[in-house]
């Protein structure tokens, strides 16, 4: 790991603090910030548009009786590994650029095939007799206690469910645009992955992590990790990379 560059550390603080404060506030009974600052699809009630910026800084906290820790950890390694050679390279405005449009390019992309599945499900509800405003009724509900949905009906009114009060969180959309920038600039440097751990060439390795996310992403599993996110956040971070080079930027 290099040196720990001025905006990757305020990135980490901004992380970290809001992590412990989303602990505490759920603890005591407070509030929930996830409600507040974590991306919610737009429509839902929980949904607020300040939710774009503000998710890419909030990170799984609490989960299965007790507090995640690996989200938070395992994001701002990355961010610090790879994100503060590019800080030193680039200086701290476009740094922060490329950051948060990498971050935004990701939650786009997410929320556009959330929209797809989504509106497929809505064609199911509508075809089924129901109209929107009973579907979105439905939404709110406790799905196994409607009487008189089929089973086909049960399955998509889930699925758009989590959709419509899911939320979305985690810098790992930004930190991907930062590991394709890294292995544009540093295509040689050689990298690791935890559970195969043989020196790899950026150059190979962050096509690999974009190739595995794309197909669990087309695979819907059920992992709860927003795959379309990372790889928009790849996709707006080779955009940005290719037009700078292209440009000299």
């Amino acid at each position: 790991m290099g040196k720990l560059t001025p905006t990757v550390k305020y990135i980490i603080i901004i992380n970290v603090v809001l992590w412990l404060a989303t602990i505490v506030f759920f603890n005591a009974n407070i509030l929930d910030l996830n409600d507040i600052l974590a991306f919610h699809y737009p429509g839902s009630p929980l949904y607020q548009p300040w939710q774009f910026l503000t998710h890419m800084f909030m990170h799984a906290s609490i989960g299965g009786g007790g507090i995640v820790i690996y989200h938070i950890l395992f994001n701002m390694l990355g961010v610090w590994m790879f994100g503060s050679p590019l800080e030193t390279l680039w200086g701290r405005n476009k740094f922060i650029f490329f950051y948060i449009s990498s971050g935004l390019g990701a939650v786009l992309v997410q929320l556009g095939f959330y929209y797809f599945e989504f509106q497929s499900g809505m064609e199911v509800m509508l075809d089924s007799g129901l109209s929107s405003s009973d579907v979105y009724e439905i939404m709110v509900r406790n799905i196994d206690q409607i009487s008189g949905l089929s089973p086909e009906l049960i399955a998509s009114a889930k699925s758009m469910q989590s959709i419509y009060l899911g939320s979305m969180l985690g810098a790992s959309g930004a930190l991907y645009g930062i590991l394709v920038a890294f292995a544009f600039t540093y295509p040689n440097a050689e990298l690791m992955m935890i559970f195969l751990p043989i020196p790899i060439k950026a150059k190979y390795f962050v096509p690999l992590l974009f190739l595995g996310d794309l197909f669990f992403g087309f695979s819907n599993n059920s992992s709860g990790v927003a795959h379309f996110a990372h790889v928009g956040g790849a996709i707006t971070g080779f955009v940005m990379m290719w037009y700078w080079k292209k440009k000299s930027v």
